[in-house]
């Protein structure tokens, strides 16, 4: 039978007093580790502008590049385009088969987390594209102009070859723009989702399933696609594009986890519901270490995505053209 989860004494023990203490203590701790990194605390905008070596730092057409000069954008658009539909379609009939109470789980959290990257994804790499082209479309006209210009100079007067020189110095390109606000968005979902998706996936096939069902318990197509696809598309994206991956970010992380629990603390306190994860019911002596023990996996399971970042990086080499 259900424990009522609504009487004062489901709460007021040292259960929840321990639980409460440990999710509390790391979302404060990385609430400050954001506020340090990301340069929140920063009162002049110049000293921004200029800390491009800064760890959460991010050049605007790195959300639409590939990671390889070689591979055209358009395959990265392709890419986002047809995950995002994919990833839509399936939610979109968890939602009809199921109910909107299907948000009641991390699951679902995590995988509309997944759907709006691949959005946001899909409207940065249209943008990108058309840049790439009108950039290219630009390069191949100062090309002309500057054949033309030299052509000239040097048949009036052979001497004249650092005035050629001069004008292809004054036509380089610009300096990179850094990323606006929606571009370090994008970047911070990116790695928010890394850590969710992995953490949704890991906990349901080697903790869920194997260990806290039934033996009624039956995969359905749905469930299976939810828990894989997911990893999957963002594992693609993850080897195609160049956007960076610092480490500090792990924070959103455990912020994003932390207000995930206390939802369903707030909910519980009001209704009387069963708990969508056994490992998050307070009434059992072992929540503390539940508890403790799902919030340690968070390390694991982003250093997971942290390591293909730098195994792409490494496999790559010089190839690479994002920055390392």
């Amino acid at each position: 039978m259900t424990t009522d989860t609504t009487t004062p004494s489901y709460w007021l023990n040292w259960r929840f007093l321990l639980c409460a203490i440990w999710v509390s203590t790391t979302m404060v701790i990385s609430s400050m580790i954001i506020w340090k990194c990301e340069g929140f605390n920063k009162i002049h905008s110049k000293r921004r502008e200029n800390q491009q070596g800064k760890l959460g730092s991010l050049y605007k057409d790195e959300a639409w590049k590939t990671c390889i000069k070689q591979i055209h954008p358009v395959w990265l658009l392709a890419f986002r385009s047809f995950a995002f539909i994919v990833l839509l379609a399936v939610l979109t009939a968890n939602i009809v088969i199921d109910g909107a109470y299907v948000f009641y789980f991390y699951t679902q959290w995590s995988f509309t987390l997944v759907t709006i990257y691949f959005a946001i994804g899909t409207v940065f790499s249209i943008y990108g594209c058309c840049q790439y082209h009108k950039r290219k479309d630009n390069h191949v006209l100062l090309d002309t102009e500057h054949g033309s210009y030299a052509a000239t100079v040097l048949n009036e007067n052979p001497n004249n070859l650092d005035d050629s020189r001069s004008f292809v110095h004054h036509n380089e390109p610009s300096p990179r723009n850094t990323a606006g606000l929606w571009g370090h968005i994008f970047q911070i979902i990116f790695q928010l989702t890394a850590g969710v998706t992995m953490l949704t996936d890991c906990v349901f096939w080697l903790i869920i399933y194997p260990f806290l069902t039934d033996a009624n318990f039956r995969l359905n197509f749905l469930m299976i696609t939810m828990h894989s696809i997911n990893a999957i598309f963002l594992l693609g994206d993850t080897l195609l594009n160049c956007l960076r991956f610092p480490f500090f970010r792990i924070a959103y992380f455990i912020l994003w986890t932390g207000i995930y629990v206390i939802f369903q603390w707030i909910i519980h306190a009001c209704v009387s519901l069963w708990w969508p994860y056994p490992f998050l019911d307070l009434s059992s002596s072992y929540a503390p270490i539940w508890y403790f023990g799902v919030g340690l996996i968070h390390i694991p399971c982003y250093t997971v995505f942290t390591l293909i970042y730098k195994m792409k990086h490494f496999l790559l080499g010089a190839t690479y053209q994002g920055l390392r």
